[in-house]
Formats: structure tokens, C-alpha cells, sequence
């Protein structure tokens, strides 16, 4: 049925490439183009491209509409994409979790993250960081950790459900830091915050935009951050990495994707109308208080940090038994 199914999906895209070829890359773009977001509006995934739209539309001089496409993680969205005519005119800023968690966590894939997309860049990462309710008395990563391995399975972290970034960070951490956590699942990134503040849960892996005012305000306390460099919004809470677990890196980023058979030159086209939005001064500062960071890079770069994603969650997955859906 799979073979059937990319078979499918193969012959569309096969066409969809002879159109391409008919849209004359050298006049790209003529018509708007539509940026698929795989989520619901209001996220982080949407946040993004909202505020990219508009410079993107500027550097193409052509509209960019933003079309929201949530569903299975993103997995629907993403699917749309992969099967649309390679011509430049859909384009997706897909996740971590559509080309870096699903293909290890899904027995069944719609869509090959690599093959079945042409690799624009990189977007911007979006650390995790390890926050605490102020009833834990661990004041440092370090003192963290020897909380946790004192207290096994003592302690409860909170995410948005099984599968989810968040999860995947805490199951890294156990496996790396060789302790047992207590997982505790919400129907929500937000609700899984709400359970840390009201001390439901004594820590989570929250993403940086849903918890850096309540940092600020002291309602949690920030012990480390996923990201292999320190975040530039908390300059002085360091990496796991280099405080506790050497060579942790747990994070969520977001890049840009066209359908597989996308002309080289339109691309590139569209890698050089980003990396110029997301350049901007502005454009910079707002990401940054909004928790993400620009991480641009070339086409081929983004293929390869995909395949070095898929290999090292799939790794974690085997490693830690965790079931695939």
C-alpha cells in the first residue's frame, strides 16, 4: 500500500515538475505565492510566518498569502505540499516535528522528509529550556540533577503530550543523564505550562516564547537551555550542554520547504528572498524577544541537518522503547 501510495505521489510529482519547468524560473514569481503553515493560527509556527510574510512579499514583489493547514501534528499540511506542483507557488515552513519527530515516531509516513521536498534554508531555532517551579529548591542545572537522581521518578514534568518536543527533550535528558522522571501529559502546550506555575508538576522543557515573561516575573526559574549556544533573550542561564550533559541539544526550529523537482533556480530564488527578510534589524529583534533565533543556511545544508534530526530521534526512540503510532 505504501508502494502504491509514493508511487502515487511520484507520478504528481513527475507532472507537477513538467509544469515547472513551463513556469519559467527566470520570471518566478508572476502570481502569489502560498506559504503553508501546518498549525492552527496563534502559534509559534504561524507567529513566524505572519511576521515574515510581509518582507518575503516585498523581496518577491509578489503577495505571499498565508494559508494554515493544521492537523496530525503537521503532518497534514506538510503532506499538501509534498504533492503540489513543484513551480514555487506552495511552499511550507515545516518543523521538528514534521521532518525531524514524525518519521520516528509514525509507522506510517505520507510523505518522505527528505526525498519528497526540495530543501530551501533553515528558519529559526527555538530553544527549550528547563524551567522549574520556585518550590524546587535546585537554584542550577547541577543541583538539578542531583535532585533528580536522589529523588527517582520523584519528580514530574509536564508536556503537551507523548511525542511532542517537550517529551522528547525529557526523554533525552533521562537517557543521557541516566535518571528516571515522572512524564505527565496536557492537552496543550499551554496548559502544560499552567500545571508548572500552579505547581502541578514540578519542571518542564517549555519552549521559550510560552514561558520568558513568567520567567521575568519570577513565577519559574530557568536552570538551562537546550540549544548547543546560549540564548541571546536569557544571555545568562547556560546550555545543558556545557553545565551538565555534554553534547544535549533538544530543539524546536522551523524551515522552509518546497514540493520535491522545485528548479533549482527558483530555490534559490526564494532562499535569497528569505535570508533578506529575515536579515532585517527588526525583523531580528522581534524574533529574539519572542524567543527564536535565525538559524539560515544553504539549500543543501538543510538536507543534511534533516538527515542528521531523523537519525538521532530515531536512535532515540529504539533506544528508549518508545512506540511508534
Amino acid at each position: 500500500m505504501r508502494r502504491l501510495f509514493r508511487g502515487g505521489l511520484c507520478l504528481m510529482a513527475t507532472l507537477g515538475f513538467l509544469q515547472g519547468v513551463q513556469a519559467q524560473p527566470s520570471t518566478y514569481p508572476t502570481r502569489s505565492v502560498k506559504l503553508v503553515v501546518p498549525a492552527a493560527p496563534g502559534g509559534g509556527t504561524d507567529v513566524l510566518a505572519r511576521l515574515i510574510g510581509k518582507r518575503l512579499s516585498e523581496g518577491l514583489g509578489q503577495a505571499v498569502v498565508i494559508d494554515n493547514r493544521a492537523g496530525a501534528g503537521g503532518v497534514l499540511g506538510s503532506e499538501q505540499v509534498a504533492r503540489a506542483a513543484p513551480d514555487g507557488y506552495t511552499i511550507l515552513l515545516g518543523t521538528v516535528a514534521t521532518h525531524g519527530l514524525a518519521p520516528s515516531l509514525m509507522k506510517v509516513m505520507p510523505y518522505d522528509p527528505v526525498e519528497d521536498f526540495a530543501h530551501i534554508t533553515k528558519g529559526v531555532v527555538v530553544t527549550n529550556i528547563l524551567v522549574v517551579h520556585p518550590s524546587v529548591p535546585a537554584q542550577t542545572a547541577k543541583e538539578f540533577l542531583a535532585l533528580v537522581k536522589a529523588k527517582p521518578g520523584e519528580l514530574n514534568y509536564s508536556t503537551s503530550g507523548r511525542g511532542s518536543g517537550a517529551f522528547m527533550a525529557g526523554e533525552l535528558f533521562s537517557q543521557m543523564a541516566g535518571v528516571e522522571i515522572t512524564h505527565v501529559p496536557y492537552k496543550g502546550g499551554g496548559l502544560a505550562v499552567s500545571g508548572l506555575v500552579a505547581g502541578h508538576v514540578q519542571f518542564s522543557f517549555a519552549t521559550a516564547p510560552s514561558v520568558m515573561s513568567l520567567i521575568q516575573a519570577g513565577r519559574m526559574r530557568a536552570l538551562g537551555v537546550t540549544t548547543p549556544t546560549r540564548f541571546a533573550g536569557l544571555p545568562n542561564v547556560p546550555t545543558l550542554s556545557e553545565a551538565i550533559l555534554p553534547g544535549f541539544e533538544a530543539s524546536n526550529w522551523y524551515a522552509f520547504f518546497a514540493p520535491a523537482h522545485t528548479p533549482d533556480a527558483i530555490v534559490n530564488r526564494l532562499n535569497t528572498a528569505i535570508h533578506q527578510a529575515m536579515g532585517q534589524p527588526e525583523v531580528v529583534k522581534s524574533l529574539v524577544e519572542q524567543g527564536m533565533e535565525p538559524i539560515l543556511s544553504t539549500p543543501k545544508e538543510q538536507r543534511d541537518f534533516i538527515r542528521a534530526e531523523i537519525t538521532k530521534w530515531q536512535a532515540l526512540v529504539k533506544a528508549r522503547g518508545i512506540e511508534a503510532e
